[in-house]
């Protein structure tokens, strides 16, 4: 028997691979399992150049566990190691300095096994003993045994191997018994070696549990849609058939093979994420690729294999790896190649599948520029009649109608079709289109094309009178006092929900258009949503909610209302406007005295008469204000009115609508 110490510098490089590398410790059955299947493709390389004229036999790597013992064994019958071999890949670690290496990545607590040789080595990370039987496939070889218990002291001797290959036996610590179970082992090949090239036989009936011959490495010639849609099944088993696939096979500048789905996505933008798994050679590598692929495509799903990225390093590297950066690039180029050739060759289809691609072009164009350069040729944009346009399409179709007075094109937009049909309805019976924005980006989208768009407006269907929206030319103003105004505001505001911020605008419309409407403004709706997208509250998204509430003098119920009012209340308000007559014209008269000077230089005297004067004057007009309230709360056509333009938009609800049911009621009966 031979002893010997393993070719280290230190003694720390155990318990640097138990702690440093714990997070990533069941990957020791990949790495295992990965030396099997490198030993019997080396055979295979060797039996191709002649090297080797014996019988290959039924080349398989096999894995066997002993609950019992607290054991699993991994087997091969690849090329084996004679003792020379072991010598120098088992005891020297295949790295030239354990010290560089220790101060290279002591600190990083990532999955870095692999990068120096140290793949048989991660076994010591769930094992208090490691046992190597060996048997090379060199004539006049003698089995070899080594075995190590986790200090840099091991053991070698003559083993007990007839058969060419490698057996590796590892004694579970205590922390790590639960790895000798079946469904564990089974979970672990199944997640990291299920398309592994070689067979692997696991279980009590040694069956084959891998795919050796994934559908990825096939040529594309070969396949059917079928094939495709079968695989993405063994894939995802309880996804939804894909839209359709994207098949990578680049050997130049770089390796890359791999199939990418469109999964039916729509607005399940965050539990649809991690489904691309990454794989080196067939070796599972990992399913959380943000760092590999641009993040909207971390939506599709599927599989990328590549040899040139490296398998076993953290991912801030493999984010500055040239080769990652090349591969992203090309996998962006070729999906938007896929979409623009389905546009131009299939835009039926295109189209039939839009509502699920949306979201997910939405994201690639916000957040990629070059995807948004590449998109914009095959971005659709789909009216409330479900009619598809690509941008150009629909800017020629709406820029003789919906430019307005400033030469401004004004896009429409709705994101509820049944909420919103009124002015929606509004919109087409001044022959305007309007465009349908329902995902849970569009907030944002909707920003992006205003900025893309050149001389061009977005504006939500419901943010105002769609005179106003697309503004012709100017209104004539309606011919009140400012008195009066006041006046049909604070009937109206009375019976309106407290908490908002109401701002009043009185028009002169066409008596046919509504006599209420209560709209909010694009800007702050627009940046509230995107506020609560985010997840968070910002400036805008903190401010309460702001509402504008146009009543359209013209209309017959407003009038009504107007001659109620100076029916009921035409005595008190000119007692209050004599009233006020008094206090306002003297003010008047101080503010004209006082005009041009500084604070300093007016008298104090007259700043206190100043001040009670503007006491006294918003004293006179709180009782008008409150007159006027009262009157609104007792009106039944104004809590009418105002209920009716609430309900359009969703804000009546609770005890308020069911009061507005019942008056309704009482005023058909």
């Amino acid at each position: 028997m031979q002893k010997g110490t393993i070719g280290v510098t230190t003694e720390n490089i155990f318990p640097i691979i138990k702690k440093f590398l714990y997070s990533d410790h069941e990957i020791f059955l990949r790495e295992l399992i990965s030396n099997g299947v490198d030993a019997i493709q080396k055979l295979n390389a060797l039996a191709s150049t002649g090297e080797f004229k014996s019988e290959a036999g039924d080349l398989k790597v096999v894995v066997d566990f002993d609950k019992e013992k607290g054991t699993i064994t991994v087997t091969d019958n690849g090329v084996g190691m004679t003792q020379e071999e072991v010598e120098k890949y088992i005891n020297q670690i295949a790295f030239s300095s354990a010290g560089e290496f220790l101060d290279k990545y002591k600190d990083q607590i990532n999955n870095i096994i692999g990068h120096f040789g140290l793949g048989f080595y991660s076994s010591f990370m769930v094992s208090k003993k490691v046992e190597i039987q060996t048997l090379s496939w060199k004539e006049g070889s003698e089995a070899v045994k080594w075995s190590c218990d986790g200090t840099p002291q091991y053991q070698i001797s003559k083993g007990k191997r007839k058969d060419r290959g490698t057996e590796i036996i590892l004694y579970l610590d205590d922390e790590s018994k639960d790895y000798a179970e079946e469904f564990r082992l089974r979970e672990l090949i199944n997640k990291y070696c299920r398309f592994l090239p070689v067979p692997i036989e696991f279980g009590k009936d040694k069956k084959v549990i891998n795919n050796t011959n994934p559908l990825w490495i096939k040529k594309p010639a070969e396949l059917k849609e079928e094939d495709y849609n079968q695989f993405y099944r063994e894939l995802y088993p309880m996804q939804e058939d894909p839209l359709f696939h994207i098949h990578l096979n680049v050997d130049y500048p770089f390796n890359l093979t791999g199939v990418l789905y469109f999964p039916r996505i729509k607005d399940k933008l965050e539990i649809s994420r991690n489904k691309i798994q990454l794989y080196c050679n067939q070796v599972f590598v990992t399913d959380s690729v943000e760092n590999i692929v641009p993040d909207f495509l971390t939506l599709l799903h599927g599989v990328i294999d590549s040899p040139d990225i490296p398998l076993n390093v953290s991912r801030s590297y493999l984010q500055s790896d040239p080769n990652v950066k090349k591969i992203s690039s090309h996998i962006t180029k070729k999906v938007a190649d896929r979409l623009e050739e389905i546009f131009k060759n299939d835009r039926k289809n295109l189209e039939e599948k839009w509502d699920n691609l949306k979201l997910f072009i939405e994201y690639g164009m916000l957040s990629d520029e070059k995807f948004y350069e590449r998109a914009e040729k095959f971005a659709l944009l789909k009216n409330t009649d479900s009619k598809y346009f690509s941008y150009q399409e629909y800017r020629e179709a709406i820029e003789s109608s919906q430019k307005d007075m400033h030469g401004k094109l004004v896009y429409l937009y709705a994101t509820e079709k049944e909420e919103q049909y009124s002015y929606i309805e509004s919109a087409r019976n001044r022959g305007y289109d309007v465009l349908l924005f329902d995902s849970q980006l569009d907030a944002h989208f909707v920003n992006l094309l205003e900025s893309k768009f050149k001389d061009s407006v977005f504006v939500r269907v419901d943010s105002d009178h769609i005179d106003k929206l697309i503004k012709k030319q100017e209104m004539e103003k309606p011919q009140l006092s400012d008195s009066e105004i006041s006046d049909i505001s604070n009937m109206f505001e009375s019976v309106l929900p407290q908490g908002p911020h109401y701002s009043f605008v009185i028009v002169n419309y066409d008596d046919r258009d509504g006599a209420l409407l209560i709209t909010r403004s694009e800007f702050m709706r627009r940046y509230r949503e995107m506020s609560a997208l985010s997840g968070g509250m910002n400036f805008y998204g903190s401010l309460p909610e702001s509402y504008t509430v146009t009543v359209n003098i013209n209309h017959p119920l407003i009038k009504k209302i107007i001659d109620e009012k100076s029916e009921k209340l035409s005595e008190k308000v000119v007692q209050l406007e004599n009233r006020i007559m008094e206090p306002s014209g003297k003010l008047q008269s101080l503010n004209e005295q006082t005009k041009g000077k500084k604070d300093e230089e007016i008298d104090v005297t007259v700043k206190d008469q100043k001040r009670d004067l503007e006491k006294a004057i918003e004293e006179i007009k709180s009782e008008r204000k409150q007159l006027l309230g009262s009157f609104g709360k007792e009106n039944e056509l104004i809590k009418e009115l105002a209920d009716l333009a609430l309900l359009e938009n969703g804000l009546l609800k609770g005890e308020d609508l069911s009061k507005f049911i019942k008056r309704s009621l009482s005023l058909i009966n």
